[in-house]
């Protein structure tokens, strides 16, 4: 079964994190927050759940984990600062493993610099940074292109969630 990085800070969009946290779990993977430091509590941006990081950034390698998966809402914006999440996310690009972004997650992919060539989705609300940064942006619920899965916003997690178990399998 794979190993799956969730990348974490406070802020994130509820939902987006619990969904498909849950459904991994569920289907037999090994899930791990990953915040920006080991410990740190991560509360969703409606308060209906949060969670505690498991490891820091700065303590992981790609080279121990199958895939990433990026929650929306504010997360994303305070963890494309930190240069370790960079560097990590950088590190599963290379490695061709599986990254998986929904609603503003894909910053995280902006600032990583790995959206040139690829097809993605996003939050309407980056759509125009998403394809400043290379990306050919299509508005459509989920959006499967080479190791990325990206989608729009918390009515496409059905579908964000079959695409990532897909490609975990």
């Amino acid at each position: 079964m794979a190993k799956v990085a969730f990348l974490l800070a406070s802020g994130f969009e509820d939902s987006e994190m619990k969904n498909p946290y849950d459904a991994v779990k569920e289907a037999g993977h090994e899930a791990i927050i990953v915040g920006l430091e080991k410990g740190a509590k991560c509360e969703g941006k409606k308060g209906t759940v949060s969670y505690t990081a498991d490891v820091g950034v700065s303590e992981v390698k790609a080279e121990d984990f199958d895939a990433v998966v990026i929650p929306g809402g504010g997360s994303p914006e305070a963890l494309r600062v930190n240069e370790d999440i960079i560097r990590f996310v950088k590190e599963i690009n290379q490695e061709d493993k599986l990254i998986a972004a929904i609603c503003h997650g894909p910053q995280v992919l902006i600032s990583a610099d790995v959206l040139k060539g690829k097809e993605a989705t996003c939050y309407i609300g980056i759509r125009d940074d998403v394809k400043l940064a290379g990306a050919d942006y299509h508005d459509k619920e989920v959006v499967v292109s080479e190791n990325l899965v990206t989608s729009r916003t918390p009515d496409d997690e059905p579908a964000f969630i079959r695409e990532t178990l897909a490609k975990l399998s």
